[in-house]
């Protein structure tokens, strides 16, 4: 025996006996000691498919996918019904149930004719409503522009006359917006006044009143209208322009694509007039 034999951990190594090996293939033992026999493929199938394991989801789909088999077999069954009673109906049968057929699609063609003529009724009369509110509308913006409630614009000229030496007075004015107003004028103002059909002009000492509003010279009329007809009634011989002219006034003629008359008066409420219409 050598030294190395003699440590503990070599003592210890030959008394322990070695491990043997686990032979493949050898039957399992039960606790108890006993064999038991290894399981075929087929016994392992059948043990995995039975018991049944069913989840809920799976017992649903199988419920519906049942439900639709079974009305599709009741109406396969109607219709084979179906088809077999009109084979076997008689001629006059036949006849009668095509009559039927007819005048069931008659009456539905003309329930539809009907619906469609309501239809385009009832867009004409709301074509015819929605017409009537938009002229309704643009008459009364006309009326506005009329009455000086609205402001306006178009083209049209401005005059301005510049009266250094105080001669012109308020009839020589009211003269010039007779003349306009005879030519085409649709809307005028006179130095931030709106001259309506009830305007009057009175002579303040060297200035001029505008239905009681006090305006100075230089007098600029801005005028709406057709400008080719404007300017020549001004110009005519004998007309505006001259008078001014002999009473050492200066006056001044512009045309334009753009005149805006933006000066307002306040809607009056006739005290006794009031509407015809009913």
């Amino acid at each position: 025996m050598t030294h190395q034999d003699e440590l503990p951990e070599n003592r210890l190594r030959k008394e322990l006996p070695a491990e043997v090996p686990a032979q493949a293939g050898a039957p399992e033992r039960s606790a108890e000691g006993r064999s038991e026999p290894a399981l075929t493929g087929r016994q392992r199938l059948v043990a995995g498919l039975w018991p049944p394991r069913f989840t809920r989801a799976q017992l649903v789909v199988a419920l519906l996918l049942f439900g639709l088999g079974f009305g599709l077999a009741i109406q396969v069954a109607s219709n084979s019904d179906s088809d077999s009673a009109l084979r076997g109906a008689r001629q006059e049968d036949l006849v009668r149930i095509l009559d039927e057929l007819d005048n069931r699609t008659q009456r539905l063609e003309d329930e539809k004719q009907g619906l469609d003529k309501q239809r385009q009724e009832l867009e004409n009369s709301s074509d015819q409503a929605e017409e009537a509110r938009r002229q309704t509308a643009e008459k009364e913006k006309q009326l506005g522009i009329l009455a000086g409630t609205v402001a306006a614009q178009g083209p049209g000229i401005t005059v301005t006359v510049e009266d250094t030496k105080g001669t012109v007075q308020a009839d020589m004015l009211l003269d010039a917006i007779q003349e306009l107003r005879a030519a085409g004028a649709e809307a005028i103002q006179v130095n931030g006044v709106r001259v309506v059909a009830g305007t009057y002009l009175t002579d303040s000492g060297k200035s001029v009143e505008v239905d009681g509003n006090k305006i100075n010279a230089p007098y600029r009329f801005k005028v709406i209208g057709k400008p080719q007809d404007l300017e020549p009634a001004l110009n005519i011989p004998g007309g505006v322009v001259q008078t001014f002219e002999k009473e050492q006034a200066t006056v001044t003629v512009e045309r334009s694509d753009k005149i805006v008359v933006d000066a307002l008066r306040a809607a009056k409420q006739p005290d006794y007039a009031r509407s015809s219409s009913q």
